[in-house]
């Protein structure tokens, strides 16, 4: 008995001093949304916000469009190369084929966050409001990281659009 008390205290313990658990996947329609994050900021002009979608279903969706409180605007993104120099651009949406993961990720696809509100700052949550072609609209949980994270660990490398097929 004394045992079982000291492991349901130390659990007690450790949720508090830990906070509440953050789901790091949220679905909609086929869609699932894995580990929304985004890098703490050095100010409050932009930043960006990376996740990756798996699209489990039959049919291509697009994500359209994000929005978010903690910025001015937030606008979807890739980097294309411009002779030897990388640069973002706006892009119209992205393609979610059937059957794959598309990451966005740092040096890919992301989602801007311009203007910034305040700074972002590490363990603090935000939300993230996601718009589909099909699936329609999701809201993430999008954690914000430490300033030197890259991506979560199994993620592509900078710069690659990952189209997994399951």
């Amino acid at each position: 008995m004394k045992a079982t008390t000291t492991a349901f205290l130390a659990a007690v313990l450790m949720a508090a001093l830990t906070g509440p658990a953050i789901s790091s996947d949220t679905a909609v329609a086929d869609l699932t949304i894995h580990d929304p994050w985004a890098r703490a900021s050095v100010g409050s002009g932009a930043g960006a916000a990376y996740f990756s979608v798996i699209n489990s279903g039959h049919r291509d969706d697009r994500l359209l469009a994000a929005s978010t409180d903690v910025a001015d605007a937030a606008e979807l993104h890739t980097h294309v190369k411009d002779g030897d120099v990388m640069r973002m651009r706006r892009v119209d949406a992205i393609d979610l084929p059937a059957g794959a993961t598309t990451t966005l990720q740092p040096g890919g696809l992301h989602v801007m966050l311009l203007g910034l509100k305040a700074p972002l700052h590490s363990g603090e949550v935000f939300p993230l409001t996601l718009s589909f072609a099909n699936a329609g609209n999701v809201t993430v949980e999008v954690q914000v990281k430490d300033v030197a994270t890259t991506a979560p660990a199994g993620a592509a490398g900078p710069g690659k659009m990952e189209h997994k097929s399951h």
